[in-house]
């Protein structure tokens, strides 16, 4: 368990916190490309590590992400004129462009030049398979775009989706991390593994393994399989919040995952879930983590994006008889299933009260991970991992069964590097 302290310096991500400036080493999604898809089209409002963003497409179709109050007297950007490649406030008609330069300031006399000292707080952006991402960190020079394999894949082999979950980032990459909450949380009660499943082994015993990578950290979840043979399940944790975890259905078709949870504010996440095929284009439509029922309306307010059907207010759908008769929680769906866990923790689970056993190795060397990468940037200005190393995100998951005496990290070296075009490793 975490200490007090030491569970508010992890989930804390507003500005000027210790965890929160690790964030902003790092480029972030901040919306899907479909979000802004109009030229000149209506300003979008956005939390982002506790700030209060605009975000608008301009003219040209460049990109601006600006602080939320106009630098004049306060009034919201998001009642702004989108035109003429810049986003004019309408209380007093001060316009700036994508990068924050004021560019007209109609109700000075030029002769001033008063726009020319003016720059309303903004943040690099940059566009890459249909999504928008934001550098928010101190860096005059951004750090190079780190090489996601989903971000580098030809359009059609890569699809998204997101929702938004109500509770704190941590306690929901952690949902991530948990490979033994699945034979319980995900289960049928009377639902049996076909034997030539990669989900075979899931009703044995699972022990951990952890090493610590230039990105993050590489997680091993062992199984008994076959005689001489172990199963593992290998799973990228990615800094500084991403997992790409292992689905042994989707993985038989070579498709592979990555959530990704990106705080809106303490309280608060996104997550975000890339599907790709690297050696080909995937089959059929995306399927949402909407869960059953799909999205609620989307309205203009902060948290008014991307909410999901099934939430705390109707306790996720759950059919106490489906319970009784069918599935261990009788919620319907994965997604919801995992909402209804890690959001009934609270909004900020408080870890100086739980009791961790061995098969939460992952999430206790995660959490130590960060803690220390944040204290090493705020006490001694050290990079976090992987920020100069764009390269060392180029990673993927892995399933395969191994001799018991092989040693599942070097085993798996290559399987786990992404390489441009070859299939997913799925050996079972």
């Amino acid at each position: 368990m975490l200490t007090k302290e030491g569970n508010e310096l992890l989930t804390r991500i507003g500005p000027g916190t210790i965890m929160g400036n690790l964030f902003r080493q790092y480029w972030l999604p901040a919306l899907m490309s479909t979000e802004l898809s109009e030229r000149d089209g209506p300003p979008r409002r956005l939390r982002l590590l506790g700030e209060d963003l605009i975000a608008f497409r301009d003219t040209s179709g460049r990109v601006g992400m600006l602080a939320n109050n106009c630098a004049h007297r306060g009034a919201s950007l998001f009642f702004g004129r989108n035109e003429q490649d810049g986003l004019r406030c309408v209380y007093h008609g001060w316009k700036y462009d994508v990068e924050g330069r004021c560019v007209d300031m109609p109700n000075e006399p030029p002769e001033t030049n008063f726009a020319d000292r003016i720059r309303q707080k903004g943040y690099p952006v940059r566009e890459v398979n249909g999504a928008i991402w934001v550098y928010m960190g101190p860096r005059a020079t951004p750090p190079a775009f780190p090489r996601y394999e989903w971000t580098e894949v030809p359009e059609g082999h890569y699809a998204m989706s997101k929702s938004l979950r109500e509770c704190n980032w941590a306690q929901a990459l952690e949902g991530d991390m948990d490979d033994a909450h699945v034979p319980a949380l995900h289960s049928f009660l009377k639902f049996e593994y076909e034997q030539d499943s990669a989900n075979r082994y899931y009703g044995k015993p699972l022990y951990l393994e952890v090493v610590e990578t230039p990105w993050g950290l590489l997680s091993g979840t062992r199984r008994d399989a076959e005689e001489g043979l172990y199963n593992w399940r290998i799973t990228p944790i990615v800094m500084p919040s991403s997992s790409m975890f292992t689905v042994g259905t989707v993985r038989e078709k070579g498709v592979l995952w990555m959530r990704m949870w990106i705080p809106i504010d303490d309280e608060n996440v996104y997550q975000w879930r890339a599907r790709w095929k690297p050696n080909e284009p995937l089959e059929g439509p995306d399927e949402p983590e909407s869960g059953p029922g799909g999205y609620l309306p989307e309205g203009t307010q902060w948290y008014e994006h991307w909410r999901t059907s099934g939430n705390k207010t109707n306790d996720y759908f759950i059919d106490r008889e489906t319970q009784r008769k069918e599935s261990f929680t009788g919620i319907p769906g994965f997604p919801l299933q995992d909402k209804m866990a890690t959001e009934s923790q609270g909004l900020i689970w408080d870890r100086s009260k739980e009791h961790l056993g061995s098969t939460d190795k992952v999430i206790a060397a995660a959490r130590r991970r960060l803690i220390e990468a944040a204290k090493a940037l705020h006490e001694e200005g050290v990079p976090p991992p992987g920020v100069d190393q764009p390269e060392a995100f180029a990673v993927r998951s892995a399933i395969v069964n191994l001799p018991k005496d092989q040693d599942w990290v070097e085993a798996s070296r290559e399987m786990v590097a992404a390489r441009r075009g070859t299939a997913a490793v799925n050996r079972v």
